[in-house]
């Protein structure tokens, strides 16, 4: 997607070899003209497909699944990386490993919000390791949901991610494939869609 990979060149920092900033756009601030291009993309290459409901992670991968969502016509489900006092219901969860904090976290949605009859896309800001999406994976599957495809905002495809989800035989969709952070300079890919 040129959009955004225009932007990441133009307002994304890189932080060594293996971390590329995109606070001013994604992570912390949101560009909301480019999430909803994003999010329009996202519904263009999965319109077909019958997707019931856009599942993500919080925090980043809200905005670009919300957008999905809306221009699909569906619902948008969160997971969330702790638990809040109104979340007494039975929970879906699993354990993810972040790559960009360096910590595991117990992620959880309720089961009032996923079940065998939807037909899930994963929506995620960045893939890295993979670890982040296989954790969704694993919720949507406790669920007897389906999932789908992955929708992936900025993959790091020197990293091995792609081949995780790819061997656990789900199609994955990313709009920006980065190649390379040497020397302080972002290397693109062609990208999925």
């Amino acid at each position: 997607m040129k959009e955004l990979m225009d932007k990441i060149t133009k307002s994304g920092h890189v932080l060594g070899e293996e971390v590329l900033k995109v606070d001013s756009f994604i992570t912390h601030q949101i560009d909301p003209e480019l999430m909803e291009k994003i999010g329009t993309r996202f519904s263009e290459v999965f319109s077909e497909a019958g997707i019931t409901k856009v599942v993500t992670i919080e925090s980043s991968g809200i905005a670009p699944a919300l957008f999905a969502a809306r221009k699909l016509q569906v619902p948008m489900v969160f997971a969330r990386k702790s638990k809040s006092l109104t979340m007494d219901e039975e929970l879906l969860t699993s354990s993810v490993y972040s790559f960009t904090k360096q910590v595991t976290s117990k992620i959880s949605i309720s089961r009032k919000f996923l079940n065998e009859k939807d037909n899930v896309l994963i929506i995620d800001d960045f893939l890295a390791n993979g670890q982040a999406a296989k954790g969704l994976i694993e919720l949507c599957q406790q669920a007897g949901a389906n999932v789908d495809g992955i929708g992936i905002v900025i993959e790091k495809s020197f990293q091995e991610g792609r081949h995780l989800l790819e061997e656990m035989g789900i199609k994955v969709v990313s709009l920006a494939r980065v190649t390379s952070l040497e020397n302080g300079a972002v290397h693109f890919d062609q990208a999925d869609a």
